[in-house]
């Protein structure tokens, strides 16, 4: 079922999993769902686990900054394939197994990396918080990624009056019109800002 349930989110959206949906997907009657599930409810707290349970964890012999690195490369990646689950993610009062692991080894992560506990705490925020609002903005980007986005941009500075929104006119035309532009460039570069601070952050015993 919840592979099913799966499938209906990343195709058409989560609003889209209800009883009757899957009921009709699985071929069976929306009643007899209830017999292995209490609800809808279940079903996303599953999802989220399901989740969870894809996006790698830091790994343990790597050096803090470069584990945190991957996980949240992996973190990114997972979003883009689902990315319906990002407003999900935090937000069940019921985490799973897989969900309850991911937090504990980034924790752990962080401590073995020397983070006082306040600082790790705000790591953590922090870190989660770009990588949910990179994951969020990308989702609602024109269709065609990158290309999309350098053509919306040329037809933007198009209907622009002449003399007018210089800077705009700027970036469009200097930097995302340029040959090797990516929007998913920034993701990079703004993760590696974070945890060159967070580190220096550390190394005041924060």
């Amino acid at each position: 079922m919840l592979e099913t349930a799966l499938g209906v989110a990343d195709r058409v959206g989560v609003d889209a999993v209800t009883m009757r949906r899957l009921a009709v997907e699985l071929g069976v009657k929306p009643m007899s769902l209830y017999h292995h599930v209490p609800g809808k409810d279940a079903i996303l707290d599953g999802l989220v686990d399901r989740v969870f349970a894809e996006i790698d964890v830091p790994p343990e012999g790597l050096p803090w900054k470069d584990a945190i690195r991957l996980r949240c490369l992996s973190a990114r990646a997972v979003l883009r394939r689902h990315p319906w689950a990002t407003p999900l993610l935090e937000g069940r009062t019921s985490p799973g197994p897989a969900t309850l692991h991911h937090h504990d080894a980034v924790l752990s992560c962080l401590r073995r990396g020397g983070l006082s506990l306040a600082l790790t705490a705000h790591a953590y925020a922090v870190l989660d918080s770009f990588v949910y609002g990179f994951a969020l903005q990308e989702a609602t980007l024109p269709s065609g990624g990158d290309e999309g986005i350098a053509e919306l941009a040329e037809h933007m500075v198009e209907t622009f009056p002449a003399g007018a929104y210089p800077h705009l006119v700027e970036l469009a035309t200097h930097h995302v019109q340029q040959p090797g532009y990516g929007f998913s460039a920034s993701f990079e570069f703004g993760l590696d800002l974070l945890l060159d601070g967070i580190e220096a952050a550390a190394g005041r015993r924060l």
